[in-house]
Protein backbone atom coordinates (compact mmCIF):
# COMPACT_ATOMS: atom_id res chain seq x y z
CA UNK A 1 0.00 0.00 0.00
CA UNK A 2 0.69 3.73 -0.76
CA UNK A 3 0.24 7.03 -0.11
CA UNK A 4 0.14 9.23 -2.79
CA UNK A 5 -1.40 12.64 -1.12
CA UNK A 6 -3.11 12.90 2.30
CA UNK A 7 -5.67 10.63 2.61
CA UNK A 8 -5.32 8.90 -0.66
CA UNK A 9 -3.83 5.56 -0.73
CA UNK A 10 -2.74 3.56 -3.70
CA UNK A 11 -3.88 -0.90 -2.94
CA UNK A 12 -2.41 -2.77 -5.37
CA UNK A 13 -4.27 -6.27 -5.47
CA UNK A 14 -3.78 -9.92 -7.01
CA UNK A 15 -5.71 -11.01 -9.84
CA UNK A 16 -5.16 -14.34 -11.61
CA UNK A 17 -4.18 -12.35 -15.24
CA UNK A 18 -1.18 -11.53 -16.82
CA UNK A 19 -1.38 -8.12 -15.73
CA UNK A 20 -1.07 -9.86 -11.92
CA UNK A 21 -2.49 -6.73 -10.05
CA UNK A 22 -5.19 -4.37 -10.03
CA UNK A 23 -4.63 -1.09 -8.79
CA UNK A 24 -7.53 0.48 -6.17
CA UNK A 25 -7.78 3.80 -4.37
CA UNK A 26 -8.84 4.64 -0.74
CA UNK A 27 -9.77 7.89 -0.13
CA UNK A 28 -10.05 8.71 3.84
CA UNK A 29 -11.75 12.14 4.95
CA UNK A 30 -14.30 14.00 6.98
CA UNK A 31 -15.05 10.57 8.38
CA UNK A 32 -15.65 9.14 4.59
CA UNK A 33 -14.28 6.03 3.31
CA UNK A 34 -14.34 5.90 -0.46
CA UNK A 35 -13.09 2.87 -2.83
CA UNK A 36 -12.31 3.36 -6.49
CA UNK A 37 -12.62 0.11 -8.10
CA UNK A 38 -12.78 -3.08 -6.18
CA UNK A 39 -10.95 -5.35 -8.00
CA UNK A 40 -12.64 -9.39 -9.01
CA UNK A 41 -14.25 -11.32 -6.73
CA UNK A 42 -11.68 -14.15 -5.88
CA UNK A 43 -10.72 -15.19 -1.93
CA UNK A 44 -6.87 -13.70 -3.04
CA UNK A 45 -8.63 -9.99 -3.89
CA UNK A 46 -11.02 -10.06 -0.97
CA UNK A 47 -8.20 -11.44 1.28
CA UNK A 48 -5.73 -8.71 0.09
CA UNK A 49 -7.75 -5.44 0.03
CA UNK A 50 -9.07 -6.79 3.92
CA UNK A 51 -5.43 -6.86 5.25
CA UNK A 52 -5.09 -3.23 3.11
CA UNK A 53 -8.43 -1.71 5.32
CA UNK A 54 -6.73 -3.34 8.51
CA UNK A 55 -3.70 -1.84 8.16
CA UNK A 56 -5.75 1.47 8.11
CA UNK A 57 -8.10 0.09 10.84
CA UNK A 58 -10.77 -0.74 8.71
CA UNK A 59 -13.32 -3.12 7.79
CA UNK A 60 -15.07 -4.28 4.48
CA UNK A 61 -18.29 -2.38 6.38
CA UNK A 62 -16.41 1.05 6.81
CA UNK A 63 -16.40 1.43 2.84
CA UNK A 64 -19.78 4.16 2.17
CA UNK A 65 -19.02 5.16 -0.94
CA UNK A 66 -17.89 2.76 -4.44
CA UNK A 67 -16.65 4.66 -7.42
CA UNK A 68 -16.07 2.19 -10.53
CA UNK A 69 -13.84 3.21 -13.24
CA UNK A 70 -15.88 0.66 -15.65
CA UNK A 71 -17.38 -2.85 -15.79
CA UNK A 72 -14.13 -4.60 -16.71
CA UNK A 73 -14.35 -8.10 -13.92
CA UNK A 74 -11.19 -6.38 -12.30
CA UNK A 75 -12.38 -3.44 -11.77
CA UNK A 76 -15.95 -4.02 -10.37
CA UNK A 77 -15.70 -7.73 -9.46
CA UNK A 78 -16.51 -7.29 -5.64
CA UNK A 79 -18.71 -3.87 -6.56
CA UNK A 80 -22.04 -5.91 -5.50
CA UNK A 81 -20.24 -7.34 -2.54
CA UNK A 82 -19.93 -3.99 -0.85
CA UNK A 83 -22.90 -2.72 -1.92
CA UNK A 84 -24.86 -5.66 -0.07
CA UNK A 85 -22.56 -4.39 3.55
CA UNK A 86 -24.18 -0.73 2.51
CA UNK A 87 -21.66 0.77 0.31
CA UNK A 88 -23.10 3.29 -2.51
CA UNK A 89 -21.83 2.00 -6.10
CA UNK A 90 -21.27 4.86 -8.25
CA UNK A 91 -21.06 3.85 -12.27
CA UNK A 92 -20.93 5.90 -15.22
CA UNK A 93 -24.40 6.02 -16.79
CA UNK A 94 -23.33 4.75 -19.99
CA UNK A 95 -22.42 1.21 -18.87
CA UNK A 96 -26.24 0.85 -17.98
CA UNK A 97 -27.48 -0.57 -20.94
CA UNK A 98 -23.82 -2.13 -22.01
CA UNK A 99 -21.11 -3.41 -19.88
CA UNK A 100 -23.48 -3.74 -16.28
CA UNK A 101 -26.58 -4.88 -18.30
CA UNK A 102 -23.53 -8.15 -19.92
CA UNK A 103 -23.29 -9.19 -16.54
CA UNK A 104 -26.65 -8.70 -14.63
CA UNK A 105 -28.38 -9.98 -17.68
CA UNK A 106 -26.37 -12.91 -19.28
CA UNK A 107 -29.18 -14.14 -21.45
CA UNK A 108 -29.59 -10.46 -23.15
CA UNK A 109 -26.32 -10.33 -25.16
CA UNK A 110 -25.73 -14.40 -25.21
CA UNK A 111 -27.50 -14.65 -28.82
CA UNK A 112 -25.73 -11.28 -29.85
CA UNK A 113 -22.34 -12.38 -28.64
CA UNK A 114 -22.56 -15.47 -30.70
CA UNK A 115 -23.22 -14.33 -33.70
CA UNK A 116 -20.64 -11.80 -33.72
CA UNK A 117 -17.53 -14.46 -33.27
CA UNK A 118 -19.31 -17.09 -35.91
CA UNK A 119 -20.36 -13.99 -37.98
CA UNK A 120 -16.81 -12.75 -38.55
CA UNK A 121 -15.21 -16.10 -38.58
CA UNK A 122 -14.31 -17.83 -35.49
CA UNK A 123 -14.44 -21.73 -35.59
CA UNK A 124 -16.67 -23.65 -33.27
CA UNK A 125 -13.80 -25.49 -31.25
CA UNK A 126 -12.56 -22.03 -30.35
CA UNK A 127 -15.57 -20.49 -29.48
CA UNK A 128 -16.30 -23.37 -27.71
CA UNK A 129 -13.12 -22.61 -24.88
CA UNK A 130 -13.92 -18.91 -25.10
CA UNK A 131 -17.68 -20.00 -24.14
CA UNK A 132 -16.01 -21.85 -21.39
CA UNK A 133 -13.65 -19.10 -20.06
CA UNK A 134 -16.95 -16.43 -19.95
CA UNK A 135 -18.51 -18.97 -17.96
CA UNK A 136 -15.55 -18.81 -15.44
CA UNK A 137 -15.26 -15.60 -15.57
CA UNK A 138 -19.12 -14.69 -14.25
CA UNK A 139 -18.85 -16.97 -10.88
CA UNK A 140 -16.09 -13.99 -10.14
CA UNK A 141 -17.90 -11.02 -11.12
CA UNK A 142 -21.08 -9.85 -8.16
CA UNK A 143 -22.70 -7.21 -10.14
CA UNK A 144 -24.45 -4.12 -8.08
CA UNK A 145 -28.09 -4.27 -8.21
CA UNK A 146 -28.24 -0.61 -8.03
CA UNK A 147 -25.76 1.56 -9.09
CA UNK A 148 -26.06 5.22 -9.43
CA UNK A 149 -25.89 7.00 -12.47
CA UNK A 150 -22.70 8.73 -13.07
CA UNK A 151 -22.43 11.59 -15.84
CA UNK A 152 -19.40 13.59 -17.71
CA UNK A 153 -18.43 16.59 -15.93
CA UNK A 154 -19.90 15.42 -12.10
CA UNK A 155 -18.19 16.79 -9.50
CA UNK A 156 -18.24 15.00 -6.66
CA UNK A 157 -17.35 16.06 -2.77
CA UNK A 158 -16.33 12.95 -1.01
CA UNK A 159 -13.90 12.18 1.64
CA UNK A 160 -12.64 15.76 2.09
CA UNK A 161 -11.54 15.89 -1.84
CA UNK A 162 -13.56 17.02 -4.94
CA UNK A 163 -13.26 14.75 -8.02
CA UNK A 164 -14.61 15.62 -11.45
CA UNK A 165 -15.76 12.38 -13.57
CA UNK A 166 -13.80 12.58 -17.09
CA UNK A 167 -15.77 10.07 -19.42
CA UNK A 168 -13.34 8.44 -21.52
CA UNK A 169 -15.03 5.87 -23.55
CA UNK A 170 -12.68 2.92 -25.64
CA UNK A 171 -11.39 1.20 -23.49
CA UNK A 172 -14.89 0.47 -22.01
CA UNK A 173 -18.18 2.82 -23.14
CA UNK A 174 -18.63 4.18 -19.87
CA UNK A 175 -15.06 4.31 -18.92
CA UNK A 176 -14.62 7.32 -16.26
CA UNK A 177 -11.60 8.69 -15.30
CA UNK A 178 -11.79 10.84 -11.73
CA UNK A 179 -9.88 14.47 -11.72
CA UNK A 180 -8.48 15.67 -8.61
CA UNK A 181 -7.91 18.81 -10.17
CA UNK A 182 -6.39 20.87 -6.89
CA UNK A 183 -4.08 18.58 -6.38
CA UNK A 184 -2.92 17.90 -10.02
CA UNK A 185 -3.95 14.03 -9.95
CA UNK A 186 -5.59 11.95 -12.63
CA UNK A 187 -7.19 8.70 -11.27
CA UNK A 188 -7.17 7.52 -14.69
CA UNK A 189 -8.31 3.76 -14.53
CA UNK A 190 -7.49 1.99 -18.05
CA UNK A 191 -8.01 4.40 -20.64
CA UNK A 192 -4.06 5.37 -19.99
CA UNK A 193 -1.57 2.57 -18.54
CA UNK A 194 2.09 2.44 -18.72
CA UNK A 195 3.99 -0.25 -20.53
CA UNK A 196 1.01 -1.60 -22.18
CA UNK A 197 -1.66 -0.29 -24.69
CA UNK A 198 -4.81 -0.75 -23.13
CA UNK A 199 -7.24 -3.72 -24.66
CA UNK A 200 -9.84 -1.21 -26.79
CA UNK A 201 -11.97 -4.03 -28.15
CA UNK A 202 -15.67 -4.33 -30.23
CA UNK A 203 -18.03 -6.26 -28.40
CA UNK A 204 -21.98 -7.59 -28.90
CA UNK A 205 -22.76 -5.08 -26.48
CA UNK A 206 -20.43 -2.15 -27.28
CA UNK A 207 -20.78 1.36 -29.33
CA UNK A 208 -20.04 0.51 -32.65
CA UNK A 209 -16.40 2.47 -32.88
CA UNK A 210 -14.48 1.86 -29.83
CA UNK A 211 -11.51 2.90 -31.34
CA UNK A 212 -12.27 6.30 -32.34
CA UNK A 213 -13.93 6.72 -29.27
CA UNK A 214 -10.33 5.81 -27.47
CA UNK A 215 -8.28 7.98 -29.74
CA UNK A 216 -10.63 11.21 -29.05
CA UNK A 217 -10.46 10.23 -25.39
CA UNK A 218 -6.51 9.95 -25.31
CA UNK A 219 -7.03 13.77 -26.42
CA UNK A 220 -9.11 14.97 -23.96
CA UNK A 221 -6.80 13.32 -21.50
CA UNK A 222 -3.72 15.24 -23.13
CA UNK A 223 -5.52 18.27 -22.57
CA UNK A 224 -6.92 18.30 -18.93
CA UNK A 225 -3.29 19.44 -17.26
CA UNK A 226 -3.04 16.65 -14.79
CA UNK A 227 0.25 16.74 -13.28
CA UNK A 228 0.53 12.76 -12.88
CA UNK A 229 -1.78 9.75 -13.58
CA UNK A 230 -2.67 6.84 -11.74
CA UNK A 231 -3.37 4.00 -13.57
CA UNK A 232 -5.88 0.66 -12.63
CA UNK A 233 -1.82 -0.80 -13.12
CA UNK A 234 1.29 -0.18 -13.17
CA UNK A 235 2.67 3.20 -11.79
CA UNK A 236 1.78 6.20 -12.18
CA UNK A 237 2.13 7.98 -15.68
CA UNK A 238 4.33 11.43 -15.23
CA UNK A 239 3.68 12.78 -18.83
CA UNK A 240 -0.13 12.17 -19.62
CA UNK A 241 0.39 14.26 -22.84
CA UNK A 242 3.25 12.21 -23.77
CA UNK A 243 1.48 8.71 -22.84
CA UNK A 244 -1.17 9.58 -24.84
CA UNK A 245 0.73 10.67 -27.96
CA UNK A 246 3.06 7.08 -27.54
CA UNK A 247 -0.72 5.46 -27.59
CA UNK A 248 -2.03 7.50 -30.29
CA UNK A 249 1.02 6.29 -32.37
CA UNK A 250 0.78 2.78 -31.37
CA UNK A 251 -2.73 2.38 -33.37
CA UNK A 252 -1.56 4.02 -36.24
CA UNK A 253 1.09 1.56 -36.56
CA UNK A 254 -1.11 -1.44 -36.00
CA UNK A 255 -3.94 -0.03 -38.47
CA UNK A 256 -0.96 0.03 -41.06
CA UNK A 257 0.10 -3.33 -40.43
CA UNK A 258 -3.99 -4.26 -40.86
CA UNK A 259 -3.70 -2.96 -44.11
CA UNK A 260 -0.50 -4.87 -44.79
CA UNK A 261 -2.14 -8.43 -44.30
CA UNK A 262 -5.12 -7.61 -46.23
CA UNK A 263 -3.75 -9.04 -49.62
CA UNK A 264 -7.11 -10.67 -50.16
CA UNK A 265 -10.18 -11.06 -48.36
CA UNK A 266 -10.06 -12.03 -45.03
CA UNK A 267 -11.99 -12.29 -41.85
CA UNK A 268 -11.32 -10.28 -38.26
CA UNK A 269 -10.47 -14.12 -36.66
CA UNK A 270 -7.94 -14.77 -39.64
CA UNK A 271 -6.32 -11.43 -39.38
CA UNK A 272 -6.08 -11.55 -35.45
CA UNK A 273 -4.20 -14.52 -35.65
CA UNK A 274 -1.87 -12.68 -37.86
CA UNK A 275 -1.75 -9.82 -35.90
CA UNK A 276 -1.33 -11.64 -32.70
CA UNK A 277 1.03 -14.68 -33.97
CA UNK A 278 1.79 -15.41 -30.00
CA UNK A 279 0.28 -18.29 -28.53
CA UNK A 280 -2.55 -16.88 -26.42
CA UNK A 281 -5.04 -18.86 -24.01
CA UNK A 282 -8.50 -18.84 -24.73
CA UNK A 283 -9.47 -15.53 -22.64
CA UNK A 284 -6.34 -13.95 -24.81
CA UNK A 285 -7.45 -14.65 -28.18
CA UNK A 286 -10.85 -13.38 -27.35
CA UNK A 287 -9.67 -9.96 -26.35
CA UNK A 288 -7.33 -10.48 -29.49
CA UNK A 289 -9.84 -10.79 -31.72
CA UNK A 290 -12.56 -8.08 -30.46
CA UNK A 291 -9.28 -5.53 -30.99
CA UNK A 292 -8.57 -6.96 -33.96
CA UNK A 293 -12.35 -6.07 -34.96
CA UNK A 294 -12.46 -2.98 -33.51
CA UNK A 295 -9.23 -1.43 -35.78
CA UNK A 296 -10.74 -3.74 -39.22
CA UNK A 297 -14.26 -1.60 -38.42
CA UNK A 298 -12.54 1.66 -37.71
CA UNK A 299 -11.15 0.99 -41.11
CA UNK A 300 -14.46 0.33 -42.65
CA UNK A 301 -15.98 3.36 -41.24
CA UNK A 302 -12.92 5.71 -42.74
CA UNK A 303 -13.62 3.95 -45.90
CA UNK A 304 -10.22 2.17 -45.93
CA UNK A 305 -11.50 -1.21 -46.18
CA UNK A 306 -14.85 -2.74 -46.97
CA UNK A 307 -16.47 -5.92 -45.79
CA UNK A 308 -18.46 -9.11 -47.48
CA UNK A 309 -20.43 -11.79 -46.27
CA UNK A 310 -21.71 -12.89 -43.91
CA UNK A 311 -19.12 -14.68 -42.81
CA UNK A 312 -17.68 -11.48 -42.86
CA UNK A 313 -14.03 -11.11 -44.92
CA UNK A 314 -12.44 -7.57 -45.16
CA UNK A 315 -10.65 -6.46 -48.04
CA UNK A 316 -9.23 -3.17 -49.26
CA UNK A 317 -11.12 -0.69 -50.68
Amino acid sequence: MKAILPGLYLLPIPIPYPLKTVNLYLLQGDGEVVLLDTALGTRAARGALELFLAELGLCFQDIKTVLLTHHHPDHYGLAGFLEGLGARVYLHEEEFSRGHRFWREPEAFAETSLRLFLDHGTPESALQDIQETMEKARERVHPPQNPIPLRDGDLLEVAGKRLRVVWTPGHADGHAAFFLEEEGVLLVGDALLDHVSPNVGLWAYTRENPLKDFLRSLDRLADLGARVAYAGHFGPIGDVRQRAKELKAHHQARLEALLALLDGPKTAWELSLNLFPKELDAAGRRFAFAETLAHLEYLRKEGAVGREGPPYRYFRA
